[in-house]
């Protein structure tokens, strides 16, 4: 079925293209474990990313974007353009809620994706970075329709006979930092020791988008940064010199590198019809990725282009599956109208031309779900357990919410009605038969409780985490040793400092 809509497309492009063509370039670049609070330009006060605030200074920042909170569902959900319910993936460790091995949808290269559609309309196109999905390379890259690529490669991945050196711990997966493990176009690629994994995906990308500036192209970027282990980054201000093992140092990197993108378009002559997409996978891991809930889902989505309004600050709400017919409209293309898209175009409300978009957006981990709109916010854990509903008023970051999960007020009940609505017209997200649910189904922890409470009156400057400093600040009755002893052991991903979730998780006390 893939195969025919693709050759139905190809014959309709062929016939409807002009002799010159016009249509823009598109990157779209997908950060790893990313949640919107971390950026800059969404309210980050300790965290700098000018190349990306710069970004959205000359574009458009979504206040609200969802995204599904782990890292397989969101990439279906963005290549697709589809929910997991029709998909089929749902969710990610758990196989109860993925396709059924040997299945059709079980093989991302069977389902019609962003990059098909792309490539059936004249772009060259390319993937870079890292691939977690099914299947071996190169095959499933080129049939989910790459030209090229240059990706981050499993053990498994290599070519026979093919062992790379060097893991990021014993037993564990192949480097993707530093001496990466890489795969391009079909061939393994050596690296050394001091080679850094994003500076040579960073490369590709220009180097694609150089050697096709005479056509349109289509590059899918997806970031290994900020995904861990947190390793020392090189430093763009003293070369050969790295700094610090941190996340802050990760993400200040990712932005260094998004700025050396854009000024490589620009040199080029490309960065006027090229449209830029910068979007997070998931909450930031051990601060919402995982989670059923808007942390869990949030993430940073700032485009810029072509007919882009600058300084845009968009209060319309979209989430993933809004990107395949976004390109859509980009590259002039049609969808196929027999097959199921569950998103819409973002270019009304990109060039200004519309403030709102959508009624609602969805987010889904396993049988858990988010549904928003621009006011209230419902989150229902798996399990279908501790359904928690808000009233978000007018804020978007998660402070001010109230919970009216128990509310009899007229206006809540209106709003919750509408909901049910909605959630009545989606598929109900279930185990396959004879498969049992497993994984963590434990309630969502309220929004509001105490141990929030003292999580917030920890975090000084509001930034969504307690850095080292804030920490010894606000401890009571410890003496400095054991104050750093403490730190370290609720900074369990020892990024230097703790999230919400490890705050809550390792049973810190007053």
């Amino acid at each position: 079925m893939k195969q025919l809509i693709s050759f139905v497309l190809t014959i309709l492009a062929t016939v409807g293209l002009q002799a010159e063509d016009d249509r823009p370039n598109i990157i779209l670049v997908l950060a790893d474990d990313l949640g919107a609070k971390e950026l800059s330009s969404y309210g980050n006060t300790v965290h700098h990313t000018p190349c990306l605030d710069q970004m959205a200074a000359e574009g458009a920042r979504f206040e609200t974007f969802y995204a599904m909170p782990l890292c397989t569902p969101t990439r279906v959900c963005l290549m697709t353009g589809q929910y997991g319910f029709h998909n089929g993936f749902l969710g990610m460790q758990n196989p109860a809620f993925r396709p059924l091995p040997g299945s059709p949808q079980a093989d991302i290269g069977n389902h019609f994706t962003h990059a098909d559609l792309l490539k059936a309309h004249g772009y060259a196109t390319a993937q870079i970075g890292k691939w977690q999905l099914s299947g071996k390379l190169p095959t499933l890259i080129r049939d989910t329709g790459f030209d090229e690529y240059c990706m981050w490669a499993y053990d498994h991945n290599l070519p026979e006979g093919i062992q790379h050196p060097s893991h990021e711990r014993a037993g564990g997966n192949t480097s993707r930092y530093w001496h990466p493990s890489i795969v391009q176009n079909g061939e393994y690629r050596p690296t050394e020791p001091g080679d850094y994994g994003p500076d040579i995906f960073n490369q590709f990308a220009l180097d694609f988008a150089r050697r096709h500036k005479d056509q349109p192209f289509f590059i899918y970027y997806t970031s290994l940064l900020t995904h861990g282990p947190h390793l020392e980054t090189p430093d763009p201000n003293h070369p050969g010199q790295h700094l610090p093992a941190t996340f802050r140092s990760n993400l200040e990197y990712l932005d260094y590198l998004m700025g050396q993108l854009l000024d490589g378009l620009k040199a080029e002559g490309l960065d006027e019809n090229t449209v830029v997409i910068f979007v997070g996978d998931n909450g930031t891991g051990g601060s919402g990725k995982g989670s059923v809930t808007e942390p869990g889902a949030r993430v940073p989505c700032i485009i810029r282009g072509p007919g882009v309004k600058p300084g845009l600050v968009t209060r319309a709400v979209g989430d993933l599956t809004d990107f395949l017919p976004t390109l859509a409209e980009y590259a002039q293309a049609k969808l196929p109208a027999d097959h199921p898209f569950d998103g819409h175009s973002l270019v009304p409300v990109l060039t200004g031309q519309k403030e709102k978009h959508r009624d609602w957006i969805y987010s889904h981990l396993d049988d858990g779900r988010i549904l928003r709109d621009e006011r209230w916010l419902l989150q229902i854990g798996k399990g279908g357990k501790n359904e928690q509903f808000f009233d978000c008023g007018e804020s978007r970051d998660g402070s001010g919410y109230r919970d009216v999960t128990d509310s009899t007020d007229p206006e809540v009940q209106q709003a919750r009605a509408r909901f049910a609505s909605i959630l009545a017209g989606i598929p109900v997200p279930k185990p396959h038969p004879g498969m049992e649910s497993r994984g963590d189904n434990k309630p969502q922890k309220p929004i509001a409780t105490e141990r929030n409470e003292r999580f917030r009156q920890r975090d000084q400057n509001s930034d969504g985490f307690i850095d080292h400093k804030e920490f010894l600040a606000t401890i009571a009755g410890s003496d400095q040793k054991a104050g750093e002893a403490r730190f370290r052991k609720l900074d369990t991903d020892g990024d230097d400092r703790i999230s919400l979730e490890e705050f809550r998780a390792n049973g810190a006390k007053k």
